[in-house]
């Protein structure tokens, strides 16, 4: 069986699900009661016990900054991950955790960008989404300045946004540029739907993806992907180069 047969074929699962190849989350919503993730410690905790049961190290969290829909800033998230590094050392759960954001490319990103008020992850990447109706007016301005500022931007669940759907030049050309792409797990399951699901394959079968993330919001996103995913994709994660291991 070829790489990509293994990818997309029928399920046969023979082995325990196993992530530790993936070894590093960069995408998920975790801090307790700050955006539409986990409401509570406990929520929280759950969720990460449940990470590294799947064969993660280290879950880098990205709560939403969105105008007054998330009023996130840098102090509300790193106090609150403070919080949640300390309930995992009192309960010795084997994992990591750290804390960057998810940016969404609008008016209001843009001065941050300016004031370097940002959470980045690994190597200055900088997670950010764009609306799922349209095309955002600030695109192209904001990955401009996010690069003139020293950043690399991660551009969150790609295959989701269908204005995007099949220009695959499109992403070629980011990627030229030094633009990184993540996909969902939740895609490749179908959580997504039918078209989410095709992209998201033709971008991994493509070569041009990055980044694999959960964009894990409740226990339900996990175990969704437990569930409906081969673990013989894993096998390809050498293959297709992505930086998930590097961070």
């Amino acid at each position: 069986m070829s790489i990509l047969q293994s990818l997309f074929g029928p399920s046969k699962r023979k082995t325990p699900f196993d992530l530790s190849k993936l070894g590093v989350d960069m995408h998920s919503h975790l801090i307790p009661g700050i955006d539409d993730g986990a409401p509570t410690m406990d929520h929280s905790i759950a969720m990460l016990n449940k990470f590294a049961q799947l064969g993660y190290r280290k879950v880098i969290t990205t709560p939403h900054i969105l105008g007054e829909v998330h009023p996130n800033t840098p102090e509300i998230i790193l106090s609150g991950l403070a919080d949640v590094q300390k309930e995992l050392k009192a309960l010795n759960i084997p994992i990591e955790i750290e804390a960057a954001a998810e940016y969404y490319c609008d008016e209001s990103f843009l001065p941050q960008i300016k004031e370097k008020n940002i959470l980045s992850f690994g190597q200055n990447y900088v997670l950010m989404e764009f609306s799922m109706l349209r095309p955002s007016q600030y695109e192209a301005q904001a990955l401009f300045e996010l690069q003139v500022a020293g950043y690399v931007p991660v551009l969150a669940h790609f295959e989701r946004y269908p204005y995007y759907h099949g220009n695959f030049e499109k992403v070629t050309e980011l990627r030229e540029r030094n633009i990184k792409i993540q996909v969902n797990l939740g895609s490749l399951s179908g959580h997504y739907g039918p078209g989410v699901k095709k992209m998201a394959e033709e971008l991994i079968k493509k070569g041009l993806v990055d980044f694999l993330g959960s964009d894990c919001h409740r226990m339900e996103h996990l175990l969704m992907i437990e569930k409906h995913l081969d673990a013989s994709i894993f096998n390809a994660i050498e293959n297709l180069k992505l930086l998930n291991p590097s961070l």
